[in-house]
């Protein structure tokens, strides 16, 4: 084996091929460095002499399904300038390791798209192997997202497991990463993020949060100039929530038996759109028959759907009237909970509106927490709580897709 076919082949500079064995199925190409390449590890000076050498065999990429080591007798030098006695650096694989970069690159790119455990029954190595050697790569890429162009994030909890175990993940909603993701929900688990965004110099312009009075709190201790938008699709979520209720007190103040069987299984018919709701299984006769029973539960239906509106309207001042005529409305029905949710709007109508001047929301967020879910969910877990941080990082890469 020449040595321009050990470069193009292996893409090693600086070594003489001197044998191939053939031991228990491994294949082993025996290398010997170039004493011209010889440089203190130190202060790469090349006034250097030998002091012996230290046999060390490198896992290379399989060769037809076979392992394949390069071995290698590393020399020992002592540098005439600094004076240190060390092993000279290897230049096809990285400090400590036992495998080589080309490894180490086939290693990653079959990791895209397979699992740690199949990597590593098909290249022949431990568990720990893969797994060190993708933690070690996605700290190096992407441990510490750079925070001096954000412009635009959201903010958003994630449930990840049992125990009321959450994650507070901030997103950039302009290039889709992860910049932060703190231990623990509320304002307390984003204080590192605060320090790093301030060092960072970064001009936030508005930020995207449901209304929860923690998060709410925290953007503006730390981010007065930011706009403040909640989302759309939180605010509709807790109104159906609430409508839920609604019906379920209902169903229970209910004293005719008929009235009971209407209201019964009525839930997901006031929730769903009137356009989605299926003919076939007669669901808008059901739920005709539902608000026709009930007065209130026919008002606060309405209500919902006119809600829907609000995000739908051409400008801002449009907006805000239809605001407050909604919010009028719903005071005068009478029924607490509308009178209760009117003034939750009428609190945090100023976030609601800035979506017209911002329209942004923790949309694109709830989608890599779904990945975040399914990426937890294939491994079954995960045990190294630093490593499951990195790979949340490096989730806007990963591409999800239903098989079979």
């Amino acid at each position: 084996m020449r040595k321009p076919w050990l470069y193009h082949a292996f893409g090693i500079q600086g070594y003489r091929y001197r044998r191939t064995d053939y031991e228990g199925g491994c294949v082993i190409f025996h290398l010997e460095q170039d004493r011209s390449t010889y440089r203190c590890p130190c202060c790469g000076s090349p006034e250097v002499f030998s002091r012996g050498s230290v046999q060390r065999e490198f896992r290379h990429v399989p060769i037809g399904g076979k392992p394949v080591f390069l071995a290698l007798a590393i020399p020992r030098v002592s540098c005439r300038r600094c004076g240190v006695v060390r092993q000279v650096k290897v230049t096809f694989a990285a400090g400590r390791r036992s495998y080589t970069r080309g490894f180490e690159r086939y290693a990653l790119s079959l990791l895209q798209s397979m699992t740690i455990r199949d990597v590593a029954r098909h290249l022949g190595v431990s568990w720990d192997v893969i797994k060190d050697l993708q933690k070690r790569h996605l700290k190096r890429h992407y441990g510490k997202p750079k925070l001096r162009d954000l412009k635009q994030i959201a903010i958003d909890e994630i449930s990840i497991g049992k125990g009321h175990q959450y994650l507070t993940v901030v997103l950039d909603l302009e290039s889709g990463r992860v910049v932060f993701i703190g231990d623990g929900k509320g304002a307390d688990s984003l204080s590192p993020f605060w320090k790093r965004l301030h060092c960072s110099w970064a001009r936030i312009e508005a930020v995207a949060i449901d209304m929860s009075p923690a998060y709410t709190q925290a953007v503006r201790e730390n981010l007065s100039d930011a706009v403040l938008v909640y989302d759309h699709f939180h605010i509709i979520k807790l109104f159906n929530d609430k409508l839920s209720d609604l019906r379920r007190e209902l169903y229970r103040e209910a004293k005719d038996q008929l009235q009971k069987n209407v209201l019964k299984g009525t839930r997901w018919l006031l929730l769903k759109k009137p356009d989605n709701l299926d003919k076939t299984r007669q669901e808008p006769r059901r739920l005709k028959e539902a608000l026709k029973l009930n007065q209130s539960l026919a008002a606060a239906y309405y209500l919902k759907e006119d809600l829907r509106q609000l995000w739908e309207h051409p400008d801002k001042a449009t907006a805000e009237l239809f605001l407050d005529i909604w919010i009028r409305e719903a005071e005068w029905s009478g029924i607490r909970m509308l009178q209760r949710f009117a003034r939750t709007l009428q609190i945090h109508r100023a976030g609601i509106l800035a979506w017209y001047d911002y329209p942004i929301s923790t949309g694109p967020l709830e989608g890599t927490n779904n990945k975040i879910k399914t990426m937890k969910r294939q491994a079954y877990g995960y045990r190294d709580h630093d490593f499951f941080k990195l790979k949340i990082f490096a989730i806007h890469e990963a591409k999800y897709a239903l098989v079979g």
